[in-house]
């Protein structure tokens, strides 16, 4: 199981052009299809930066009203799905590749829809932040030095495509699914004990999603791939350093940005801890060599016996 973070493919503060993503994503190609061979394997993909602009994108078009979120979220999928699935086929030529537009079902009455904490589209200053929350209902969180919209990131629960997400990959399909953690649908009680799925605003966690398709897919591997090349601690301080390995008890003592890390070191403690199997945490241009255990943040359920 490999996730790959939204930003990795438009880097902060690059324009969010089309042309910028396929590039970044050609450059890291080579190595994702150095640690996909000879395995089974489904890809992640985050959507924060996507989402974000499809979602300036609509509130510029004055003639109907905004798109909402799920929507959107499902419109990154495609176009982050493609992006991926080109870059990966010039690599792969012989592999089959499948892009799913995948539903994940969450609850309505969860506390995080009041908490927004999700990053989504561009960076900006500080000022251009206060002028934006003039005008709309959105909410800003800080972003490293800038500032970026946060939005509901509610808990994922069920993964809808489940079903054929495991047919997929058992034939050796590469399966790209769940992107931006899938897009957030809540059950709708209807008559005679029937139930209908209804989408929500909101912006699921990749990395939760991965880590929960990764548990119900009994993956060997979770490989969280991201722009920064592993976990720190005192990210940005005068003491900053990189955990080349850790154990689950070892992280959960310690402290990580919200909609940032610290979803990343959680997905990695639900999936380490569920299955007793090791996740990778590093940078996407190093890809094999966080698979291989050289580069990175290496995390174990446990220290190895003495």
């Amino acid at each position: 199981m490999i996730a790959i973070g939204g930003n990795a493919l438009l880097k902060r503060g690059e324009p969010l052009s089309a042309e910028n993503q396929a590039r970044n994503m050609a450059m890291s190609a080579i190595g994702l299809a150095q640690i996909c061979k000879g395995h089974e394997v489904a890809i992640v993909h985050g959507n924060g930066p996507q989402v974000g602009l499809l979602a300036l994108q609509s509130s510029a078009y004055k003639e109907t009203d905004v798109y909402p979120l799920d929507v959107l979220g499902a419109e990154s999928q495609g176009m982050v799905g493609y992006v991926i699935a080109q870059a990966m086929q010039a690599a792969l030529a012989q592999r089959e590749i499948a892009s799913l537009v995948t539903r994940t079902i969450v609850d309505r009455h969860d506390p995080r829809f009041d908490r927004p904490t999700k990053p989504i589209g561009p960076v900006y200053t500080s000022a251009e932040a206060d002028a934006l929350a003039l005008t709309g209902d959105w909410h800003f969180a800080a972003d490293g030095d800038s500032m970026r919209r946060v939005v509901a990131s509610p808990e994922p629960i069920e993964i809808v495509e489940l079903a054929a997400i495991e047919r997929l990959v058992a034939a050796g399909v590469l399966t790209i699914c769940v992107g931006g953690g899938g897009i957030p649908v809540i059950r709708q009680k209807l008559e005679d004990q029937l139930t209908s799925l209804t989408g929500i605003e909101a912006v699921i966690d990749k990395d939760l999603g991965a880590a929960l398709l990764a548990i119900r897919l009994a993956a060997d591997r979770l490989i969280i791939l991201t722009d920064v090349d592993g976990v720190f601690t005192d990210w940005g301080g005068p003491d900053q350093h990189l955990l080349s390995a850790a154990t689950v008890t070892e992280l959960h003592g310690l402290a990580f940005a919200p909609g940032s890390m610290a979803p990343k070191v959680e997905a990695a403690c639900r999936f380490a801890t569920a299955t007793g199997n090791r996740v990778a945490i590093g940078n996407l241009q190093a890809a094999a060599a966080v698979m291989a255990g050289t580069a990175g943040t290496q995390i174990s359920a446990a220290p190895p016996a003495p």
